[in-house]
């Protein structure tokens, strides 16, 4: 049955081929991913890669990330380490990127990488990119389907939302599983996380077995998500919160207020990765019901609480 959303649609192999001839066409359409949905063309193509600027409203400072198929695709457009081949090896495909250095013969547009020396780059796991990567001859431009400093999609209706019919296709593949965006490690120096996700520090020492940096000076944007303002649902956050002012919507971990109006919880079992799959899709459910400020309680500092934190706290810088 087709919905009633007419640029939104199942895939399949007719759709595979319709995708395929768009991005071949230099235009831009809507994929899903393991982590959020994004938009996606063709890395080669100045002319796609502008389109997505476009329509992001996204600053030319910050560069997208390229996404592969797989290790064979890449020796062109970067240069590969030892460290990148052992996070490669256990980590790939998975929701993971690389800041690696840019080959100086990459055919990547200078736009996608905001004139840097460096490149972004990602194997997603989602089956349905994975299919449209391995049946194109170019990589993917792909940062999240939502527009510049805004909440992140995790599902294609969440797309709709933010584009209508400015994205001629939607590929409809379900809720994002992980729901928030990809651990970013910059591999060019010393190895440090640039933007925290599901993959946390610890998972990444013990395959290299060396202590990542932590403090990242941010002067200088080297990849997405580490802009101050990110993740906005466009009203006021207010972070850490111990008492609920009777007006806001206050999110939490766990049942305690399970049947109270205005109260809004990650998981009911207080699991942090349920919680970072709903965090998105509840930013979204609050702006909806038209409240006008956000209460958060304290989400623990451990595991995939630190990438929650990390977003919550970029989402609060609300200007």
């Amino acid at each position: 049955m087709k919905n009633s959303y007419s640029n939104i649609f199942p895939f399949n192999k007719k759709i595979l081929n319709k995708t395929i001839k768009l991005l071949n066409k230099k235009s831009i359409v809507c994929l899903p991913t393991e982590t959020v949905y994004g938009l996606a063309g063709n890395a080669y193509s100045k002319v796609a890669v502008s389109k997505i600027f476009n329509l992001k409203k996204r600053p030319k400072s910050n560069p997208l990330i390229i996404h592969y198929h797989d290790i064979n695709q890449i020796s062109k457009d970067v240069c590969l380490s030892k460290n990148f081949r052992k996070l490669y090896k256990k980590f790939c495909p998975g929701p993971i990127t690389f800041i690696l250095k840019k080959n100086k013969k990459s055919r990547i547009n200078h736009k996608a990488c905001a004139k840097l020396k460096t490149l972004a780059i990602r194997f997603p796991k989602h089956k349905v990119v994975r299919t449209i990567l391995k049946n194109i001859n170019y990589p993917l431009a792909m940062p999240s389907a939502n527009m510049s400093s805004g909440v992140s999609p995790v599902s294609a209706f969440d797309v709709y939302e933010e584009f209508k019919k400015k994205v001629q296709l939607i590929i409809d593949g379900g809720q994002s599983k992980i729901g928030i965006e990809s651990t970013v490690v910059d591999l060019t120096e010393k190895p440090k996380i640039l933007r925290p996700g599901i993959i946390n520090t610890s998972d990444i020492e013990k395959i290299l077995k060396l202590k990542i940096k932590k403090k990242v000076n941010t002067s200088k944007i080297k990849s997405p998500g580490m802009m101050k303002k990110h993740y906005s649902p466009g009203i006021p956050i207010l972070i850490n919160q111990k008492k609920f002012d009777n007006k806001s919507a206050f999110i939490y971990l766990g049942k305690k207020f399970k049947y109270k109006k205005n109260f809004f919880s990650l998981s009911f079992d207080s699991n942090l990765k349920k919680a970072a799959s709903n965090l998105y899709k509840t930013f979204r459910l609050i702006k909806k019901h038209g409240y006008k400020k956000i209460q958060i309680a304290k989400i623990p500092y451990r595991g995939i609480g630190l990438a929650i934190n990390d977003r919550i706290k970029r989402a609060a810088n609300y200007k």
